[in-house]
């Protein structure tokens, strides 16, 4: 019996060892936040890019008559400003920034900046509407350079070896690090009603997430329907999340959802659709290289640096 009861107490103390470390290893950052069940661990993303003036934009665009279009009446851009190189007299509608800059604005596209806008056209009414600031000029030049120095800095080219996480991170929950999208395209998409498919990123106040793709980005659907959104835990900020766009961004066309982090796009960059009167929130930036911005009942709150 003293044999038979030894045994089974060695057992049963091995059995309670090998639980113990199996409930351990679940309770990595690693297995519950990051990337094993994805077949691997992302490379660390390394620090934020450095965003130079841009730092200081909510939107920014670049190119010909590319600008930057608001399309409805509840559209705020909080903390910080807004910028286009183009230099149509068109180029920049339905905003009002604090110096009393009013651009095209009518009844049905009213958005107003909490900063400046600096822009290489001219307003509507206000400082600018007798002709082009050079300074202003300058500045948005300087932001754009700054954008395409950033969203180098993001690619593969400079920071190799992302994990594939899958190209719809509709429901997943990632560590931080660098995700690369399988086939070009990252999608966030879910056809249910429920927070369900949104995406979340868990980590620390200096962890950073970089998604890098070569196409697109399309945030909520299918359609225009099922809005979706980024959710930040553990501490993350949204100026640690980087969304690097080989063509265009596209979120929440229906409205509605939180979109997180700066997203710098080589086209166009579009937020919402003008008819929708649900209010989408952007934590971050929207940048648009070579196109245009478009946004519609938008509350883009910069995040601070």
């Amino acid at each position: 019996m003293n044999g038979y009861g030894s045994g089974f107490k060695t057992r049963a103390w091995l059995m309670a060892a090998v639980l113990a470390a199996f409930m351990a290893g679940c309770g990595s950052g690693d297995e519950i936040f990051g990337t094993g069940g994805l077949g691997g661990s992302a490379p660390p993303a390394g620090p934020a890019p450095a965003l130079g003036t841009l730092a200081g934009f909510g939107g920014m665009s670049g190119g010909g008559t590319a600008g930057m279009t608001n399309q409805g009446t509840l559209t705020q851009v909080n903390g910080g400003n807004m910028g286009t190189t183009a230099t149509s007299t068109s180029s920049v509608t339905g905003f009002h920034d604090s110096a009393g800059d009013v651009y095209t604005e009518t009844p049905a596209n009213i958005g107003a900046v909490s900063g400046l806008i600096y822009s290489c056209t001219v307003s509507t009414t206000g400082p600018t509407s007798g002709g082009v600031n050079a300074a202003s000029c300058a500045i948005a030049t300087q932001a754009l350079a700054d954008a395409q120095a950033a969203y180098n800095d993001l690619t593969p080219a400079a920071r190799p070896g992302g994990l594939n996480p899958g190209a719809n991170l509709s429901g997943l929950t990632l560590a931080p690090g660098i995700y690369t999208a399988p086939a070009g395209s990252f999608l966030i998409q879910n056809g249910t009603i429920d927070p369900a498919g949104d995406l979340t990123l868990n980590g620390s106040a200096t962890d950073v997430w970089v998604f890098q793709m070569a196409t697109s980005l399309t945030v909520g659907g299918p359609g225009a329907a099922f809005p979706r959104s980024v959710n930040l835990t553990g501490g993350a900020l949204a100026k640690n999340v980087f969304w690097q766009v080989g063509s265009a961004a596209t979120i929440n066309a229906g409205g509605g959802g939180t979109m997180v982090g700066t997203i710098i796009s080589q086209a166009a960059t579009s937020i919402s659709t003008a008819g929708s009167g649900i209010i989408t929130t952007v934590n971050g930036r929207a940048i648009a290289l070579t196109a245009s911005v478009t946004i519609n009942n938008t509350i883009m709150n910069i995040p601070a640096p």
